[in-house]
């Protein structure tokens, strides 16, 4: 049984919250609902006491344990659903994955991933190393990111690859649309990301901690008007790959991503301008952020493969009307 022990002084911002909202702050991916139920269940000691009163406030020198039950054992059923296949052998498979979908089961969905996906249109010819949950995924874009994604096949071919990502060799390039202009227009962002202390399912740039990335980026065009704020198209090149890594850093430098519900502001209000434009900037209900191209050495043959995909439709279309409307 997994256990987590909290020393409430340690939190000083957090004395006399409930305890169900101190937990819920401090674990990764679990939901307040989900820590009422250890509660309930006496999964949780408050100072060596087992406590079932979610509600209680915790105080200064407290001491919490959290002891979490067994996993259940999970089936993931395989699911019908069509895979945009750039390339595809006996070691590697790459994808062009949309937007809206998940890379693997987790946080309740464990139906309509592309993991289900890939069991339904290769069941067993997909690598073990990631466990039953992420059968052949050697890496990941978020849910609301489209683009390239590169599976592996077997346990060899995910390992090399595995290397090649812990090495920083790969390739990745993002285009992406923020709001302003980037001051430079082109350069390097190296600044250290960890989880935020707030928001627990959020990253943040964190100077004395956290783990090194590193984000290349290059303005590629400007749209603005006098009636229409300025927003970026910006090609990005990792050199690392944290999570939300070029989300928490355009964010940064003071340049959220267009549409980016978490790190950035959802809808703006503007001044004269065309509703048509503004209708579209402001229903386009994810970040945009696109993975663009893979670059990597194929693990099978050892020659350098690359891959790229256009923007997905949503994405170009709202360039284009961007285009239309700046000077």
């Amino acid at each position: 049984m997994e256990k987590k022990i909290f020393n409430v002084s340690a939190y000083i911002d957090s004395l006399g919250n409930r305890l169900d909202k101190f937990l819920q702050s401090q674990l990764i991916k679990i939901s307040r609902t989900k820590v009422q139920s250890l509660i309930r269940d006496g999964y949780v000691k408050l100072n060596n006491i087992t406590i079932y009163e979610a509600s209680k406030k915790i105080k200064n020198n407290d001491k919490i344990e959290i002891n979490f039950p067994p996993p259940k054992e999970i089936l993931i059923k395989p699911y019908k659903m069509p895979l945009d296949i750039l390339f595809d052998d006996d070691d590697i498979l790459v994808i062009n994955k949309p937007s809206g979908v998940v890379v693997h089961p987790g946080a309740g969905n464990y139906e309509k991933t592309i993991v289900n996906a890939l069991l339904f249109h290769y069941k067993n010819k997909l690598s073990s190393v990631g466990g039953k949950l992420r059968p052949g995924i050697v890496h990941r874009i978020d849910k609301d990111t489209s683009g390239i994604i590169v599976i592996a096949k077997n346990d060899n071919a995910h390992i090399n690859l595995s290397k090649q990502f812990s090495n920083h060799t790969i390739k990745r390039t993002y285009e992406t649309l923020v709001w302003g202009s980037l001051k430079p227009k082109n350069g390097k962002i190296n600044e250290k990301i960890s989880r935020s202390i707030k928001n627990r399912q959020l990253m943040t740039v964190r100077k004395e901690k956290g783990k090194k990335a590193i984000t290349n980026y290059k303005t590629l065009e400007i749209f603005y008007n006098l009636n229409l704020p300025k927003i970026s198209l910006v090609e990005c090149q990792l050199e690392t790959g944290r999570t939300h890594q070029i989300r928490v850093h355009m964010n940064f430098k003071g340049n959220p991503i267009l549409g980016d519900k978490s790190y950035g502001k959802i809808k703006r209000k503007f001044k004269k301008i065309d509703a048509n434009i503004e209708k579209k900037i402001n229903s386009f209900n994810r970040q945009a952020l696109h993975a663009k191209s893979l670059g990597f050495m194929h693990p099978g043959t050892e020659k350098k493969v690359f891959f790229e995909v256009e923007r997905p439709k949503d994405f170009d279309q709202l360039v284009k009307s961007l285009k239309k409307a700046s000077i």
